[in-house]
């Protein structure tokens, strides 16, 4: 595994301004102390453009109020380079801890998508196919391609978020391509919907999707959830069990990724300018919290028992150089970039930390590459025990 110069680089610690919006109406918070709680170690994957997983050991401790989520090591896990393996997808294997499934969200250059899956002993990618998005019903020659997926014992599924949207299903075992089952077959029509995201429950019963509705070419801000039978999934067909729509921003809401929790009660969907949980059941709110301004939501992972989720993050900020000095543009204004982050919600209080801590920057600054954007977008993870 490639080792980071920079591993032991600074790691930015952003202290935002925080808005809490309740599933009624929104109010203003102000960080309070937390008692001292459950705390968890976990490392974790986070899917990136550069063509490589961060991999960060994590604590998450939420009486540590400067920093919530803490990182002890840092290092990365290459699956391809920037130009033919983008990617916004982490899928650890509920069978071995070991093997990271993956897919890519742009065409390399020949157009063509890759799946693979990657020893995470070794940082070795163990296979990578590739294929062509449907030539007639989504071309893919630009993305979006794969982002979010789920999995079966015996199956990986990414989701194409891409029009028309569709999920794909792989064989673990040597990624033979099995089925592709296009959204449509729900009653979705071309230009009804976008950015397709879904993953499996952790019974792996049922599979959620999530379509961003579109009307007259643009964004309602309304976001229909199906849960469908992952068993008629895995067969090439949808068997849907419930649906719901939730209202949001049409200028800024957009769901990507999202997790259910271990007990299977509850979805934790990321929205870009918020985070939805959902009653896993009915598909109804139980929760909603805002992000604070300048900051997207692309993913978010529950702890084991719940009570907490660590998010995905992206952040516009100050770029700087190797010496953490800001970067002034032609203008000679400070330059902003976009960094990648993790940040913590608390289940039980209902709130988003307003402690985050970067995941990228640190490793691009050291690596002189402070300027650039660290676009980051899913996770998995494993908790240690």
């Amino acid at each position: 595994m490639k080792k980071l110069a920079a591993l032991f680089g600074i790691i930015a610690v952003v202290v935002v301004s925080y808005l809490a919006l309740t599933t009624v109406a929104p109010t203003t918070t102000v960080p309070m102390a937390v008692a001292a709680g459950p705390t968890y170690s976990a490392t974790i994957y986070v899917a990136g453009h550069g063509g490589h997983f961060a991999k960060a050991d994590v604590t998450i401790d939420a009486s540590n109020a400067a920093e919530p989520v803490k990182i002890t090591n840092l290092d990365k896990v290459d699956i391809g380079d920037s130009k033919s393996h983008p990617t916004h997808d982490a899928r650890v294997d509920s069978n071995d801890p070991n093997v990271l499934f993956w897919s890519t969200y742009m065409p390399d250059a020949n157009k063509k998508m890759h799946v693979g899956k990657s020893d995470l002993k070794t940082g070795k990618v163990i296979q990578d196919v590739t294929l062509t998005p449907d030539p007639a019903r989504s071309p893919g020659e630009k993305p979006p391609l794969y982002c979010a997926s789920g999995q079966s014992k015996d199956n990986f599924l990414p989701v194409f978020m891409g029009v028309e949207g569709y999920v794909d299903v792989f064989a673990k075992k040597d990624l033979k391509h099995l089925h592709r089952v296009f959204i449509s077959d729900l009653g979705y029509t071309k230009g009804s919907y976008k950015f397709t995201h879904g993953t499996n429950s952790p019974d792996m019963k049922t599979f959620i999707l999530t379509m961003n509705l579109v009307k007259d070419g643009k964004s309602t801000g309304d976001v229909d959830f199906v849960l469908v039978d992952l068993a008629a999934l895995e067969q090439g067909k949808f068997k849907q069990i419930a649906k719901n729509t939730i209202k949001g921003d049409p200028n800024n809401t957009i769901t990507f990724r999202e997790f259910f929790t271990k007990d299977g009660k509850y979805i934790m969907q990321s929205a870009a300018d918020r985070l939805w949980v959902l009653d896993a059941k009915t598909l109804k709110l139980a929760d909603e919290k805002m992000m604070p301004a300048g900051h997207q939501l692309h993913d978010a992972m529950p702890t084991p028992d719940g009570k907490f989720a660590i998010l995905t993050v992206r952040n516009v900020t100050e770029g700087c150089d190797v010496e953490g000095k800001g970067i002034k543009d032609e203008k000679g204004e400070a330059k902003t970039i976009t960094d990648g982050i993790v940040m913590l919600y608390d289940a039980g209080a209902k709130t988003v930390n307003t402690k985050a801590t970067s995941v990228c920057f640190g490793c691009h600054k050291g690596m002189g590459k402070g300027d650039k954007n660290a676009v980051l977008c899913g996770l998995d993870g494993s908790f240690k025990k």
